[in-house]
C-alpha cells in the first residue's frame, strides 16, 4: 500500500510518516498542496491524508480539484482545524473522513486501515494464493494459524507477486513499487528482501514458491 501525506508542519510530517511506514505503507510526503496534487496525479495511491493549513494553497482548494478530476482515492483530512463548521466544509468537499490534530497515532492507523476497507479501489478485502492470506487494511500475514508479521518491503514484494501470481513481475518495477520520491532503490535492495521473505515463508505451507527468473524478474509460482 502507498500512502500520499501532504502536511507542511515538518515535525509533525516526518513523526506521521514513519508511523506509517511501520505500519507497512509506502508514504511519500510533501509540504506545499501543489506538490503533493502533482504526486497524486502521477502515482496510483490507497489513500491521501490532507492538511488543510498549507503555505501554498488551502487544503480545501486540493481537495475539491481532486475531485473535480474524478479521483477516487480516499482523503483523510488532517488538521487543527476543529470546529463543527469546518468539518462539515472539508466532508462536503469530498473527504471521506476526518482527524483533527493532535490526534493518537493509533487511531489514526485504525481510521486508516477503516478508509481501506471501504475504499472503491478495494475490489477485495485481502488477496488469496495458495494457502496464505494477506488483508490489504495492513493486518499481518496469514498462513493457516501462522502470523506472519513481515517487514514493509517484505509486504509489498508479497503482495505484488500475489498480485500477479504466476507471472513474471519484473525487478525494475519492483524496484520502482520500493522507491518513495526521492529515495530511489537499487537492485540489491529488492534481491535482499527476496531472500529474506523466501526465509520468512520457507517453513509454511504457503501453496506457492517465488522462483528467480535470470535477468528478468521473480515468478511466484503456485503449486497443485
Amino acid at each position: 500500500m502507498r500512502i500520499l501525506l501532504i502536511e507542511d508542519n515538518a515535525r509533525l510530517r516526518d513523526l506521521t510518516g514513519q508511523t506509517l511506514r511501520d505500519a507497512g505503507w509506502l508514504v511519500d510526503a510533501f509540504e506545499l498542496g501543489e506538490d503533493g496534487y502533482e504526486a497524486l496525479r502521477q502515482v496510483p495511491y490507497d489513500i491521501a491524508i490532507l492538511d488543510l493549513g498549507l503555505p501554498d494553497i488551502d487544503g480545501l482548494d486540493v481537495l475539491r480539484r481532486i475531485r473535480k478530476q474524478r479521483m477516487q482515492v480516499p482523503v483523510l483530512v488532517l488538521t487543527a482545524r476543529g470546529a463543527v463548521d469546518e468539518r462539515i466544509d472539508g466532508l462536503d468537499a469530498g473527504a471521506d473522513d476526518y482527524l483533527a490534530k493532535p490526534f493518537n497515532n493509533g487511531e489514526l492507523i485504525a481510521r486508516i486501515r477503516a478508509l481501506l476497507r471501504r475504499s472503491p479501489q478495494a475490489v477485495m478485502p485481502e488477496l488469496v494464493v495458495g494457502n496464505v492470506v494477506l488483508p490489504l487494511s495492513g493486518e499481518p500475514v496469514r498462513c493457516g494459524d501462522e502470523i506472519f508479521d513481515l517487514a514493509p518491503r517484505e509486504r509489498g514484494l508479497l503482495e505484488m507477486l500475489m498480485r500477479q501470481a504466476d507471472q513474471v513481475v519484473p525487478k525494475r518495477k519492483i524496484e520502482h513499487s520500493f522507491s518513495e520520491f526521492g529515495d530511489e532503490r537499487s537492485a540489491n535492495a529488492v534481491e535482499l528482501s527476496v531472500s529474506r521473505l523466501r526465509k520468512r515463508l520457507e517453513a509454511a505451507p504457503t501453496g506457492f514458491a517465488i522462483e528467480t527468473i535470470r535477468g528478468v524478474g521473480y515468478l511466484l509460482r503456485t503449486i497443485s
